[in-house]
């Protein structure tokens, strides 16, 4: 297995892992442009794991400037998913591990990630590796949600 920053020509396959996360989003699409742009700034990272050939799994790390902690950051994950061909054998770990110990490196003092609520396998993988799910309660309000409450005068 190795970790790399994706390159433009991941597009298509970090499209197909995403498409696993939000099934039917006809929306979801990843393009050459967005990776190139997410590669120049030094605050976010797209990753991706290869494995024999083909790109196993990926993840999204935002490095967050934190006022609370002086110049500390802390660091959001975003986006990580794991082809289901390749899930059990160690690719989330590595995936998981390897942004840890990114984020460890920037002095980040936390880590934090939002999961869907149905992803128990994913819950199961962060939870093993130190994640807590019970300590804060995350909200989410999504442009789309948003737009069609004022469309229905709600």
């Amino acid at each position: 297995m190795v970790l790399r920053e994706a390159r433009p020509e991941d597009a298509p396959a970090v499209t197909r892992l995403y498409r696993l996360l939000v099934p039917g989003d006809g929306q979801v699409g990843v393009t050459p442009e967005r990776i190139r742009a997410i590669g120049a700034d030094p605050h976010n990272f797209l990753f991706v794991v290869e494995q024999d050939g083909g790109l196993a799994a990926t993840g999204f790390l935002t490095v967050c400037l934190d006022p609370m902690y002086g110049r500390l950051p802390f660091a959001v994950l975003e986006n990580l998913v794991v082809d289901p061909a390749r899930r059990r054998q160690g690719c989330g770990r590595f995936l998981m591990q390897a942004i840890e110990d990114i984020c460890w490196r920037q002095g980040c003092t936390k880590i934090m990630l939002l999961s869907s609520a149905f992803r128990a396998e994913a819950h199961r993988l962060f939870s093993a590796r130190g994640f807590a799910g019970d300590k804060k309660r995350a909200f989410v309000k999504y442009r789309r949600d948003a737009f069609d409450a004022s469309r229905r005068g709600g």
